[in-house]
C-alpha cells in the first residue's frame, strides 16, 4: 500500500513539475521538481560551517527515528542521490551530505580531498549535528569514503552499506579505467551539455525518469566544478584503500550491480578477502547507482541486512 502511494506521488509530481517548467523558468522548475523529490522521503536541507570555514550543505530526515543512517554520494554525484530511496528508509534517521568539493557545500581550491581528509571534516559535522553511533552507506567515492571513517573511528561505525564502492585498484579494471588509463580522458566528468547526458547514460543501465530541463540545471553545476573534480579525481587514485582496511570487522553490506561500467563487480572478490564480516548482493541488470536504479529493492535489502545485527 506504502508504494502504491509512492507511486502515486511521483505522479502527481510529474504533473506538478510540467505544470512549473510552463509557469516558471526552467531552472526555477528544475529546483521545484528536485525540491519536491526530496518531501517525498521527508528530506529537509540543512547547513554546518566547520570551524575552519568550510560549510557543509546536507539534507536530514526521521530526525526521531533512533538508528542514525549517514549516506555519502560518489563522485562527480551530490545528496540528491539519495532521494529516490530515502522514501524506503523511513525508520531511519537520515543524514545525507554534499561532500566538500562538490554539491551545495564548499568548494576550495587545492584543498586536500583524499578520503582520510574527507573522512576527518565528515567527523566533525556528524559531531556538530550531535550524532556519535550510526551506521554508514556509501557509493562509489561515498564508499571509499565511508570505508576510510570506519577505519579512522571504529567505534562510531557500527554497520556500513557499500554501493559499487570505489578504491579496490587491485581489482580487474572496467570499462571507464580502461579507458582513462588508454586515453587520460575522466568521462565521469562534463565539460558540455552533452558530455553529462553521456555521463548519465554511461553510470546506469536503468536510470530513474529524471526531465531533460533538471538534467540541463544538474549537468551545469558539473560543467562549473569540472577543473576540481580533476583534482579530487587524481588525489583519489593516489589513495591506498586496501591497506587501510585490511580485516577491519565492521558489518557490511556489500552491493554491486553487475553490470557497473564504472568499477567492475570483479571487485567483489577483492573485497570480500579485505573484510572478514561481509555480505554480499549482487544485481541482475544494474549499472553503477543500485539506490538510483533499484531503489525499493535496494533498500529492502538493507533493511534486512541491518535487523538480522546484533544489538549494541
Amino acid at each position: 500500500m506504502k508504494i502504491v502511494k509512492y507511486l502515486l506521488v511521483l505522479v502527481i509530481l510529474a504533473v506538478a513539475a510540467s505544470a512549473a517548467a510552463i509557469h516558471f523558468a526552467p531552472a526555477q522548475a528544475a529546483d521545484f521538481l528536485v525540491d519536491l523529490k526530496r518531501k517525498i522521503g521527508g528530506l529537509e536541507t540543512k547547513e554546518m560551517t566547520l570551524d575552519n570555514g568550510l560549510t557543509y550543505v546536507y539534507m536530514e530526515a526521521n530526525a526521531d527515528k533512533a538508528e542514525t543512517l549517514v549516506l555519502l554520494h560518489g563522485f562527480g554525484a551530490d545528496k540528491d542521490n539519495f532521494t529516490e530511496v530515502a522514501p524506503y528508509l523511513r525508520d531511519y534517521h537520515l543524514i545525507v551530505p554534499d561532500h566538500i568539493g562538490f554539491g551545495d557545500s564548499s568548494k576550495p581550491q587545492n584543498a586536500d580531498y583524499t578520503p582520510p581528509a574527507q573522512a576527518a571534516r565528515l567527523h566533525e559535522l556528524l559531531g556538530k549535528i550531535g550524532v556519535n553511533t550510526f551506521s554508514m552507506g556509501g557509493s562509489s567515492m561515498g564508499g571509499h569514503i565511508a570505508l576510510t571513517y570506519a577505519a579512522m573511528y571504529p567505534n562510531q561505525v557500527q554497520s556500513l552499506w557499500l554501493l559499487d564502492p570505489g578504491g579496490f585498484w587491485s581489482a580487474p579494471k572496467s570499462e571507464f579505467l580502461l579507458h582513462f588509463e588508454e586515453t587520460g580522458e575522466n568521462i565521469l566528468s562534463a565539460r558540455t551539455l552533452k558530455e553529462f547526458h553521456g555521463v548519465f547514460d554511461f553510470v546506469m543501465s536503468k536510470p530513474p525518469f529524471v526531465p531533460g530541463f533538471v538534467l540541463d540545471q544538474k549537468a551545469q553545476s558539473r560543467i562549473d566544478n569540472y577543473a576540481l573534480e580533476q583534482q579530487i579525481f587524481k588525489q583519489l587514485g593516489e589513495d591506498q584503500l586496501e591497506a587501510r582496511i585490511k580485516g577491519m570487522p565492521v558489518p557490511a553490506l556489500l552491493v554491486w550491480g553487475k553490470e557497473d561500467r564504472v568499477l567492475s563487480a570483479g571487485a567483489v572478490p577483492v573485497v570480500e578477502s579485505l573484510l572478514p564480516n561481509v555480505k554480499t548482493v549482487l544485481m541482475d541488470g544494474i549499472g553503477h547507482l543500485p539506490m538510483l536504479e533499484a531503489p525499493y529493492q535496494t533498500a529492502t535489502d538493507l533493511k534486512e541486512f541491518l535487523a538480522l545485527l546484533p544489538e549494541s
